[in-house]
């Protein structure tokens, strides 16, 4: 089947960039990238991945990690499986 379909989306150009810097990483273009989410839906008959609302907990989680608190950094899987802490 030919790709003859359009989708056009307006997006925050900061995370425009940085998505497609990330697609570039995974070898994907922009096109790939929406094509696999398209199939992911369809095969799915939803979205790929949970869409919540996290709580307040998640949130200051979510807040203190983008602030780089309260992380603990290992140096593979296997030092992170071996920390006793987690």
């Amino acid at each position: 089947m030919s790709k003859t379909a359009t989708v056009r989306a307006r997006i925050e150009p900061d995370l425009k960039e940085e998505v497609e810097n990330l697609f570039h990483e995974l070898g994907l273009s922009t096109t790939d990238a929406i094509n696999i989410f398209y199939k992911q839906v369809k095969l799915r008959h939803g979205f790929p991945f949970e869409v919540a609302i996290p709580n307040k907990l998640t949130e200051k989680a979510l807040k203190k990690t983008d602030e780089g608190k309260n992380l603990i950094r290992h140096n593979d899987a296997d030092d992170m499986f071996n920390d006793p802490g987690i």
